[in-house]
């Protein structure tokens, strides 16, 4: 092996879920970047690999970076390595796979488990169509910006989340994509493992009074309702709201359902209706 980086995907909790290839590779290859040397020394103990390891993650600067092509161009082999997964997926190992393209190194994928895929797949929502959109920046600026730019999409949306931002995250889904079918996914492949397929409102009750532990995927099915979104006015949205009204729905409920299939927030659409219809009432 001589002059290449090696994307290595590792058990994402269940070590029996490390392939034959990967630690062949990880045997074999001069150096191992991995995100924490501490987590991966754990790993390649339990496999018996003894290869050298450089510290990389997004805190140890271009210095590294650059130290890890040269050695590449000179002639070694490198893997790398992220805590668990899939490399360069939420992760530093992307920055390096693209400074490998820009220098022309060979790059070589050895997949892996991923919590994407995995948590996907057990969801019990459309997979033919899907969207990764990591973790909601914790600026809330940025996480309005992130939402009201996926709202409208029709396909499956798939989020990673920490526990101690998990409660925060769960109830701006709700507010920015209104109620929907999701799945929550802890742990998995690890022991404490729970899938939990329900709806946003109803993760949101789950997790009032319950304190999350360990690493969530967050997987909420897509506004497939209407493919004509854009096209619909705030008039058309209220006039919908209106209509259910009418039938008997609660103007709350009402306006939730006409956001789904429109480009405008529940509260946008309540305060038009307020406005449009109140005076109307009135008469």
């Amino acid at each position: 092996m001589t002059g290449r980086l090696y994307v290595v995907g590792t058990p994402i909790g269940n070590m029996s879920d490390m392939s034959p290839r990967a630690v062949k590779t990880l045997s074999e290859v001069d150096f191992i970047a991995a995100e924490d040397t501490r987590v991966s020394a754990v790993l390649l103990a339990k496999f018996g690999i003894k290869t050298p390891m450089v510290s990389y993650h997004k805190f140890t600067g271009e210095q590294r970076e650059q130290a890890i092509i040269d050695r590449i161009l000179s002639g070694e082999s490198c893997a790398v390595i992220t805590d668990a997964g899939m490399p360069c997926i939420s992760d530093p190992g992307e920055q390096l796979v693209k400074l490998c393209r820009d220098y022309g190194v060979e790059i070589e994928a050895v997949p892996g488990p991923s919590a994407v895929i995995t948590a996907l797949s057990v969801s019990g929502l459309d997979t033919s169509r899907f969207s990764f959109e990591g973790f909601l920046s914790v600026t809330k600026k940025q996480r309005e910006k992130h939402l009201n730019e996926i709202k409208n999409l029709p396909h499956t949306l798939i989020f990673y989340e920490a526990p101690h931002k998990l409660k925060n995250t769960l109830a701006d889904l709700l507010e920015a994509l209104g109620d929907r079918p999701a799945s929550l996914c802890r742990e998995l492949t690890k022991l404490h493992e729970e899938v939990i397929r329900s709806t946003l409102s109803n993760l949101n009750e789950l997790y009032k009074d319950k304190t999350p532990r360990g690493e969530y995927v967050i997987v909420v099915q897509g506004n497939y309702q209407n493919t004509e979104i854009s096209e619909t006015t705030l008039e058309d949205a209220v006039k919908k709201a209106a209509a259910l009204i009418a039938d008997g729905m609660k103007p709350s409920e009402a306006c939730r359902q006409a956001a789904l299939t429109s480009a405008f927030k529940k509260s946008e659409i309540y305060k038009e209706y307020l406005r449009a219809y109140a005076t109307e009432n009135k008469e």
